[in-house]
């Protein structure tokens, strides 16, 4: 009998989470598809198709961002399900308490959270990249970050010559500087124009000094120029938000990827914090599930059904938003990386367990 009791609620997290996740991505995908079109506009027309799939490949990369939220959210609705129909009542006069019918929910969050960091994350990694690909190909303007990895990082950027697409195997001076580095030059209608591969390439102001480079123009052989310039739009502090994201690493590239910036004498702030947040992503859907059961747990018939719905909302805006104020004291060196993804956390987990203590034993 407890087998099945933990069956049908585990299944209702399950629902209750996919369910929220799934109509929030659907949110995101026909937000996007309206800017994509409003693009499209702008600069050309692109093909409906291309525009979908691009949406598409883009589509987890943003709603990775949310699993934590569809976790809180749908717990919080499987509770009230469950409160609603009174089967928490009838479990609770069973003599079940509330760790108890708790136990499936959490674990169903520990495996979403598991599977998010371990499966979801490099599929958006990597989905990130071939979306950004197509955007390039599509319309080649504004420059952005297309991917950074042991591959190298990518870079998408127009100028008074045209737009190009840029790939280096490492950034320097805070992306003001690219090593072994390979530019795709295209024209204003986006046919190949010319290729630059060079040692080294410089920000300077409104374009990029390249070293030794060799370029390679349709239907021309290939000359040596021991200095080159590449126009660009891109100003420093643009280049070096772009070129230091760390988001465009997926879960298992990003030890591989700290150890190769620290050996380069570089800072691998942001890679150790985006690291830390993924591995911390299970714990962190578990600790959804108990806020979610701090405000969930009211019977019906108490009433104040839209006032728990609030307060667990708030609740979870104030811990994103100290998680991201934490998370930007690491970013800046001013707390350990350990301690600003994983202090708020447990301080989270901490409250919501001492709470729940409270309304269960008095």
């Amino acid at each position: 009998m407890p087998a099945i009791i933990d069956r049908y609620i585990a299944h209702k997290f399950l629902v209750g989470i996919l369910s929220t996740f799934f109509v929030c991505a659907l949110l995101i995908f026909m937000i996007d598809m309206i800017e994509l079109l409003r693009q499209s506009g702008k600069y050309g027309e692109v093909a409906l198709p291309k525009l979908v799939r691009i949406a598409l490949l883009r589509l987890p990369t943003y709603t990775e961002f949310l699993v934590s939220f569809t976790v809180l959210v749908g717990a919080i609705g499987a509770l009230m399900h469950l409160s609603r129909k009174s089967e928490l009542t009838v479990m609770r006069a069973s003599g079940m308490s509330v760790w108890r019918f708790l136990w499936p929910g959490i674990i169903v969050a520990f495996i979403l959270g598991s599977l998010s960091a371990a499966v979801y994350n490099p599929l958006a990694a990597s989905s990130r990249t071939k979306a950004e690909l197509l955007h390039a190909e599509a319309f080649g303007r504004e420059a952005n970050l297309l991917a950074s990895g042991p591959s190298g990082a990518w870079l998408r950027q127009n100028g008074a010559d045209g737009p190009s697409v840029i790939n280096a195997s490492a950034v320097a001076d805070r992306g003001l500087t690219l090593k072994a580095v390979t530019v795709i030059v295209f024209n204003d209608q986006g046919q190949f124009k010319e290729r630059v591969d060079a040692k080294e390439a410089r920000l300077k102001d409104g374009y990029w000094e390249l070293q030794k480079a060799w370029v390679v123009r349709a239907g021309e052989q290939a000359q040596e120029f021991s200095t080159y310039l590449v126009s660009t739009y891109l100003t420093r502090d643009r280049a070096s938000e772009a070129l230091g994201s760390a988001y465009g690493a997926s879960f298992w590239e990003l030890p591989d990827l700290i150890q190769d910036t620290e050996k380069a004498a570089l800072s691998a702030t942001a890679f150790r914090v985006q690291y830390e947040l993924l591995l911390s992503r299970p714990l962190l859907c578990v600790a959804m599930v108990l806020l979610a059961a701090t405000v969930s747990l009211k019977s019906f018939r108490a009433g104040g059904i839209q006032t728990m719905v609030v307060t667990g909302m708030i609740g979870g805006f104030g811990f994103f938003l100290l998680a991201e104020v934490s998370r930007q004291l690491g970013l800046a060196g001013l707390a350990p990386t350990w301690a600003a993804v994983w202090l708020p956390l447990l301080l989270t987990i901490f409250v919501s367990l001492t709470v729940l203590m409270h309304q269960e034993d008095g």
